[in-house]
């Protein structure tokens, strides 16, 4: 067995996917795997290119976001706050409307350095900017596992971008040609039509041919909130689920995002047809859009992962803040303290989120798993006395606990450091940008 190139020791591993904490355990990467994994006396390390002491520190999967905007919202975080979601998405269509490619450059970096930070690996991102290339270029800068969604939209506030939407639809398999599986397989591209509101029936007809074509995914929102239940039942009679589903869109290949607002038949046809939730609680509750009905969703066998949504709505991209809310908001809702257990959080963060957005390389810790791997760092005094590394782990810890974040094999942050990356520069670069954006827009 040829020597693995890093090797991870003395380390409380949690490899979630449903498998056993291992403690005092060693982990092992060749390439842009795991090669071995157990306690120490059974994984070989001599050898290692590197290796990294987590004595006293968690080792577990890297965060999955089921569904983010970072291009876009990064600039747009702290913009407007307390209002609901339509008058909130009006006010954000303004600073969209001049975005440009420079400035969403270094939003796209400011992103990928605080998801790297907190320990967030892969990530499933909506493009509400309608810009990709500059997030591509900066995932070549700070190399996360990702799949990009492509947005479309045809009408209402977003009838602006909708030439561009048909001749993007129609011109996809270039764009599958070019993208697709690239950077060894980390970037995925996706279609993301918008939503019902913003898109009519035709456009998601064609996004479904589409994507059975091309074999890609399809990221959308669904069902988000009151206003968009208002409108469907006005324009169509019927609810939003219900809508797509009978235009043949819906099916296991899709990760509808947010989801608060289901009836008991939408519930049944999301069973029924496999569509996947990324489930945003926190943003959710801020722009009082409602709360998934989580265990009606789970006992219909529906997957669900977490997500933050995008900086503008939840203002950070932090899956503990994400797994913390939704244990209490959900414990809260049902009247039941056992519903929502500390492991199943940190399971809807990792394995179910990778599930939801249809990423099943990552998600969990096991030989033959992509190496995206995170240490946390519990030994601090918002987390001491450690009697259970979970319950620390989602009620405790925060973002800037993570240690060490590895992608596909690749350190990048060890020790709150992230190699090759000039943070002053892009911090400096995007509060410039995001300035002269909000000057150009606003003022």
């Amino acid at each position: 067995m040829p020597h693995p190139d890093i090797a991870i020791i003395n380390a409380t591993i949690l490899p979630m996917g449903g498998a056993e904490k291992i403690t005092n355990g060693s982990l092992t990467i060749t390439g842009d795997s795991i090669t071995a994994m157990g306690p120490a006396a059974s994984v070989p390390t001599d050898g290692a290119r590197k290796v990294i002491d987590a004595r006293g520190r968690v080792v577990m999967p890297g965060f999955v976001n089921c569904h983010t905007h970072i291009a876009s919202n990064m600039l747009l975080r702290g913009l407007l706050e307390d209002v609901q979601l339509f008058e909130w998405l009006q006010t954000m269509w303004q600073l969209k409307r001049n975005f440009d490619e420079e400035t969403l450059y270094w939003a796209s970096l400011m992103g990928l350095v605080e998801m790297a930070r907190a320990g967030i690996t892969t990530f499933n991102e909506h493009f509400d900017a309608y810009r990709v290339a500059p997030q591509i270029a900066a995932l070549g800068k700070l190399p996360l596992r990702a799949t990009l969604g492509y947005g479309f939209a045809d009408r209402g506030l977003y009838a602006p971008i909708t030439d561009w939407s048909w001749k993007a639809l129609h011109g996809f398999g270039d764009t599958v040609a070019r993208h697709h599986r690239s950077g060894n397989d980390r970037i995925h591209v996706a279609l993301s039509p918008h939503s019902p509101y913003s898109c009519g029936a035709e456009m998601f007809k064609l996004v479904r041919e589409v994507a059975d074509a091309q074999k890609v995914v399809i990221h959308t929102h669904l069902a988000e909130g009151p206003q968009e239940v208002a409108y469907v039942k006005e324009t169509y009679g019927t609810t939003p689920m219900q809508w797509v589903h009978s235009l043949g869109f819906l099916g296991p290949d899709v990760t509808a995002a947010h989801c608060t607002q289901l009836t008991d038949d939408d519930i049944r046809i999301m069973a029924q047809t496999g569509t996947k939730i990324a489930h945003c609680p926190c943003c959710n509750a801020k722009l009082n859009s409602g709360t998934l009905r989580l265990r009606a969703v789970r006992e219909a066998g529906v997957t669900a992962g977490l997500a933050t949504d995008g900086p503008a709505s939840h203002n950070s991209l932090d899956m503990f803040q994400e797994m913390k809310f939704a244990g209490m908001i959900h414990k809260d809702k049902t009247g039941d303290v056992e519903f929502l257990k500390t492991n199943e959080l940190l399971e809807m963060a990792t394995t179910g989120a990778a599930a939801a957005m249809n990423r099943p390389e990552t998600g969990r810790l096991a030989p033959g798993m992509k190496a995206d791997v995170i240490i946390v760092d519990l030994d601090r005094p918002h987390c001491l006395p450690v009697y259970d590394e979970a319950a620390a782990l989602v009620y405790s810890a925060r973002a800037d606990d993570v240690v060490t974040t590895i992608c596909d094999g690749r350190i990048v942050m060890e020790d709150h450091v992230l190699p090759g990356i000039d943070e002053a520069e892009i911090r400096h670069r995007f509060r410039e940008g995001a300035l002269a954006l909000r000057h150009r827009s606003l003022d």
